[in-house]
């Protein structure tokens, strides 16, 4: 019960404070700006699924049905986009092809001295978001798409040669709409972190609902008007869901239980093969290796920024958050499905499903509704009983990080001890109960040690999402509290771009070591 009431607080605080007075700023913004903010977020999601949902399914396509140079590389390397943030690529990004930046020092290098400038292109503005968040995003459904096509039943291969189905056709007309479920919910990912994002459209200067947002509680104190912005941003993701699930209508895509055999892969020679390496090459480069090495490049060239990085802190600060996050996460994981299999209870379940909601509530929209209903309860009872202020110890602190965490990545956590939870059948719990085993003994001698993997899985998980997450960190931090993500976005607003760069090039390092941990159990073949 705790749980579910936990996820409800962001959204009923927001649904409630969209009917509060209107302030003047909302009313400024209606005649002026807000529909520039709605476009523009827009134009973006648009823009990013589109290039996601290409990069997605054609890399999955190629790993999954054939057989070329570097496919069992590619299988696992793609999925070190996500170890970059959207806001660190953009930095990437305008570091490389600014006037007079790295693409004209290479240039000049290679060629002399010469205006190199005027041919550089330049990716900024809605282009550049749209860029940098599609590469550090499309893992999503690379890795969704592959587990489908992985699955998908040889006999529905079989039936289309039989009709005479070219390889085209059979990808059209049978291998994509059979996957669709699963590009579909990458999709759907892509979308909410793409409407939620923050710290890429920010550094761009591109005004967007989530901007709005920040903007409304930090730069104008409007916390009014952040609330209503953000039922706006709520309603926008609801229209998503509402819209899909309607696409769909009565669509079955269930695979044949029996009979099924896995897709023997076709090998690929020539220009065949060549053109899949060539894809599949240059994008892990645009997704990873370009802001690595970028990154490095301006950490080697501007030594002075990394002796004034207290790193020894940095690394401490991100840690605790994982660490603390993680076990807050687990325990209560734990707990919420342990009690649905016990006790049966439909309420239970349907409870535990909408406490997994809390993950498509954008960073910024829960830090804002976590300062709004935190300070409402404390001038509630300080009003009625008297009490001191307990806002610090919510409000820029350690403590309220934690929770607007556990709110956000709740459901990473829940689903996947609940997938372990899955796999261990109830009779072995009844034989346990048989042999005079209590329900805690149950839980502590036969669940847990199961689980194990689930538990490793969904710490790393966790860590990756936390060391990226930029605004409920620059929100909620603790003052002079700093990670690797607040570090760096800092230095960028600043304009410091080669002071920037160390402290996101070890965000890279580290989130890049947990997705290699996690590779095992994300690319099972199994």
């Amino acid at each position: 019960m705790i749980v579910p009431l936990l996820v409800a607080i962001p959204i009923i605080t927001i649904f409630f404070s969209f009917f509060d007075t209107r302030s003047e700023y909302l009313t400024l913004l209606k005649n002026t700006f807000l529909l520039e903010y709605i476009s523009n977020s827009f134009f973006i999601l648009v823009g990013v699924l589109f290039l996601t949902f290409i990069f997605g399914v054609t890399s999955a396509y190629f790993v999954s049905f054939y057989n070329f140079t570097g496919v069992n590389f590619f299988k696992w390397a793609l999925i070190l986009s996500f170890a970059v943030p959207g806001y660190i690529y953009a930095y990437s990004l305008t570091a490389f092809f600014e006037n007079y930046g790295t693409a004209f020092s290479i240039l000049t290098f290679l060629f002399g001295d010469s205006e190199y400038n005027q041919y550089i292109p330049k990716f900024d503005g809605l282009i550049g978001s749209i860029f940098s968040i599609s590469f550090s995003l499309f893992g999503y459904v690379y890795v969704l798409t592959r587990a489908s096509f992985l699955y998908q039943s040889h006999n529905l291969i079989e039936v289309g040669k039989n009709l005479g189905f070219s390889t085209k056709r059979s990808f059209f007309k049978i291998i994509l709409p059979s996957a669709r479920p699963a590009i579909v919910a990458g999709l759907s990912l892509v979308a909410m972190e793409a409407v939620s994002d923050f710290g890429t459209v920010s550094f761009f200067s591109i005004s967007t609902l989530t901007t709005a947002i920040y903007n409304s509680w930090i730069s104008f104190d409007d916390l009014s008007t952040a609330n209503q912005l953000s039922f706006m941003l709520l309603f926008f993701i609801l229209i998503l869901f509402i819209i899909e699930n309607y696409s769909r209508k009565s669509a079955k895509y269930h695979q044949p239980s029996r009979g099924f055999k896995s897709i023997p892969k076709i090998e690929l020679k020539g220009k065949k093969s060549a053109l899949a390496f060539t894809f599949c090459s240059m994008l892990f480069f645009c997704s990873f290796l370009f802001p690595v090495f970028q990154m490095s490049y301006w950490t080697i060239k501007f030594p002075k920024y990394f002796q004034d990085i207290d790193l020894w802190s940095l690394n401490f600060n991100t840690l605790l958050l994982v660490f603390l996050s993680s076990v807050c996460l687990i325990v209560f994981s734990f707990l919420s499905n342990y009690g649905n299999r016990v006790s049966k209870s439909k309420l239970l379940n349907y409870l535990s499903a909408f406490s997994i909601s809390g993950y498509a509530i954008p960073g910024v929209i829960l830090a804002v509704a976590f300062i709004t209903f935190i300070s409402w309860l404390s001038d509630t009872f300080t009003s009625a009983f008297g009490f001191a202020s307990f806002k610090p110890l919510f409000i820029g602190s350690v403590i309220g990080l934690v929770l607007a965490y556990f709110v956000r990545f709740f459901s990473l956590s829940f689903n996947g001890i609940r997938s372990g939870y899955l796999k261990i059948n109830q009779s072995i719990d009844d034989s346990a109960y048989l042999l005079g085993y209590s329900k805690f003994k149950t839980f502590t001698r036969i669940h847990v040690p199961y689980l194990k993997s689930s538990v490793f899985l969904v710490g790393v998980l966790i860590a990756i999402e936390i060391i990226k997450e930029l605004p409920i960190t620059l929100i909620l931090r603790p003052f002079n509290f700093e990670t690797f993500a607040t570090k760096a976005y800092s230095y960028a607003a600043q304009d410091l771009l080669e002071a920037a760069a160390f402290p996101s090039l070890c965000l890279i390092m580290w989130a890049s070591l947990f997705i290699l941990f996690a590779s095992r159990y994300i690319l099972s073949d199994k």
